[in-house]
């Protein structure tokens, strides 16, 4: 496994990082163990989670996820081997501070995460989306006295726009305090809206980027047809989560695109999951992908795709593709 150095930080993390959304939910615990071995095995010692997962779920299945992780890092004892994500932002109980990105919700996430981990430190804590209610100061000035206190190494976002994460880096100088390292964006050859803005910005102010949902919710896996209903027990008829996928990829031209796709790499003698990890990892301003499985044999493709040198006509192709898709409305503060 090759590594990327996060942003200007001296922590190199592996080019590929392992999501975990869909244990708990999706996939059972003993699946979840086969699937981390899998990968641990392959070199991806890089976990991406949060305390909401796993998706799809509700108030009685938060922190599933994470505490499944953590169980699986106490029984191998590799908790040192591993660089270990989380993040906070989420609705977590029904109390009026139980969500958000306050002083009070953050100091209260942290530790709960920390014993759902069962770690005493956190390498990379994020704030799982922007919070219009909390001050930028307020929620920056929380995260450095966790980085102070030693629970938490670095701190980034997620789904944050060009312009909160500006907002955000002119807060930390102001204050002389620390600042996000890293940003986490979705990211695939079916919507790279932040090639406009997000990846110069972070590659003029060398911030880390981790690039979540590269295939997809699995729609660049090719599984599916056009014409045909959504699979059951996958993300785009999972609980909360359906809705959401539904909404960001199935359509005719977005099915007929992947079909492409799909015959382009094929006659190269490609699996189209390889082709579109291979594809964001050709980005310079990307520190890592994050896979994600809800079985160990899926990460056999996305495995190879490190490997892979897409020529100058594919990505061509790639970029066509992307040029006649039909653009969608973004949501504030959730990209």
């Amino acid at each position: 496994m090759n590594f990327r150095r996060l942003g200007r930080t001296g922590l190199r993390v592996p080019e590929l990082c392992l999501g975990t959304m869909t244990f708990g939910l999706q996939t059972d615990e003993s699946t979840s163990f086969q699937i981390l071995d899998r990968a641990f095995d392959a070199g991806l010692s890089f976990l991406d989670t949060a305390d909401v997962y796993p998706i799809g779920g509700d108030l009685s299945t938060v922190g599933r996820t994470e505490e499944i992780i953590g169980r699986w890092m106490l029984e191998r004892g590799n908790r040192h081997q591993i660089i270990l994500a989380t993040k906070c932002r989420g609705r977590m109980g029904d109390g009026p501070n139980d969500e958000g990105l306050s002083r009070q919700h953050i100091l209260d996430a942290v530790d709960q995460s920390l014993r759902r981990l069962q770690t005493d430190v956190i390498d990379l804590y994020q704030t799982h989306f922007f919070d219009p209610k909390t001050p930028i100061d307020e929620t920056l000035r929380a995260l450095e006295d966790l980085v102070r206190a030693g629970k938490v190494r670095y701190i980034g976002c997620s789904n944050y726009p060009t312009w909160r994460l500006a907002e955000s880096l002119a807060s930390s100088a102001t204050q002389g305090i620390g600042r996000y390292e890293s940003v986490q964006p979705r990211y695939n050859l079916l919507y790279r809206e932040i090639e406009t803005e997000l990846l110069p910005y972070c590659r003029a102010q060398d911030i880390g980027v981790l690039v979540y949902n590269p295939l997809a919710g699995g729609m660049l896996s090719g599984k599916y047809r056009k014409g045909e209903a959504p699979h059951e027990g996958t993300r785009f008829t999972l609980g909360t989560a359906a809705k959401m996928y539904q909404r960001r990829y199935w359509d005719d031209i977005q099915l007929e695109a992947v079909s492409e796709l799909q015959k382009e790499s094929e006659s190269r003698g490609l699996e189209l999951v390889s082709v579109a990890i291979a594809w964001a990892l050709q980005r310079s301003e990307i520190s890592s992908v994050i896979l994600g499985a809800s079985r160990p044999e899926q990460l056999d493709a996305a495995l190879k795709a490190p490997s892979i040198d897409l020529d100058p006509a594919l990505n061509e192709v790639c970029d066509a593709i992307w040029w006649r898709l039909p653009r969608q409305p973004v949501a504030e503060g959730y990209r």
